[in-house]
């Protein structure tokens, strides 16, 4: 069965379901490689009994005289959309202060929300979905240096988007670009 790569869940139920404990532990052993109940129920610790309800077969392996139920994840990870908070989820339009890590948080939260529904179209149509992502991490000398990379890299977007925006090209498809920055987390080799 092929998996997807990362499942975005907008739909509120399903949400739920997923983040319900036992439904997450079973989820993290999934991922990693499919499984019988029974290879789920030893290493989970939880009875067999209570996990058919959690889960559904993905194949059927013949042993001897014996069927077994094969499970596994519908996607090797598990993404919430804001969307599955309806009105109350965040948008980048209800936050004020664009210099604020509220802001960055909404703008990221758009992103999963537009790109998972997105995907689950491209993937329903059986076609590609073209995306670009730039990752990277840059250590400032200071905060002065840090405001000025700000500045370069603003004018050089755009730069670039003022030499490849064509409002009226027919066939044309509009993109978003988004670009952030927050302090990278320290690492275990950092902390002190």
């Amino acid at each position: 069965m092929p998996v997807a790569d990362v499942a975005v869940l907008e739909d509120p139920r399903v949400a739920a379901v997923a983040l319900e404990p036992t439904r997450t532990r079973l989820l993290a052993e999934l991922t990693a490689a499919p499984a019988s109940a029974a290879a789920l129920a030893a290493a989970t610790g939880l009875p067999r009994q209570r996990l058919g309800h959690h889960l559904a077969a993905v194949e059927r392996r013949r042993h001897g005289g014996l069927t077994e139920r094969v499970l596994g994840a519908s996607a090797a990870a598990y993404v919430v959309s804001p969307a599955a908070m309806g009105a109350a989820g965040v948008h980048p339009a209800r936050v004020r202060d664009r210099l604020s890590a509220a802001y960055a948080i909404a703008v990221a939260a758009r992103v999963v929300r537009e790109v998972g529904a997105l995907l689950r179209g491209a993937t329903a149509a059986r076609r590609s979905l073209p995306t670009l992502t730039v990752d990277t991490d840059i250590r400032f000398r200071s905060a002065a240096e840090r405001a000025a990379f700000a500045d370069d890299m603003a004018a050089a977007v755009r730069t670039l988007a003022a030499r490849y925006h064509d409002d009226t090209a027919p066939g044309g498809r509009w993109y978003r670009l988004v670009a952030l920055s927050h302090p990278r987390p320290r690492t275990e080799e950092e902390s002190p």
